[in-house]
């Protein structure tokens, strides 16, 4: 399903506290970028967010779990998690998981976080 643009403009909304985010078309979906670094994605209008050993507890103790597609030989699991619809109902705190999986994809990259 091809990234839908109300759903994408209503995530910019909630982000925009964070700077100037992006959302780029790829694979149907969409990559959420800040700064030039990819922190998340979007696939049938759900947010996904990076994580890494910091914020992954985060995403667990939610009951969220990652994004997987099927790979050529296998199902694929990332390490971008599902937004809980309870964050995503709540700007600050979504804001808050976006700082957080933007700052475990430049640790990803070898970047320092701001």
């Amino acid at each position: 399903m091809p990234l839908n643009p109300e759903f994408r403009d209503h995530l910019l909304d909630l982000l925009a506290p964070l700077g100037a985010v992006t959302v780029r078309a790829m694979f149907g979906g969409g990559g959420v970028y800040l700064d030039g670094t990819m922190f998340g994605l979007v696939a049938d209008d759900v947010l996904y967010l990076k994580v890494d050993d910091a914020n992954r507890g985060d995403f667990e103790a939610a009951g969220s779990g990652p994004f997987v597609y099927q790979g050529k030989t296998r199902p694929v699991a990332m390490s971008y998690y599902q937004v809980p619809a309870e964050i995503m109902d709540d700007g600050e705190t979504l804001c808050r998981w976006a700082r957080r999986a933007w700052e475990a994809a430049r640790r990803a990259r070898g970047g320092r976080s701001r």
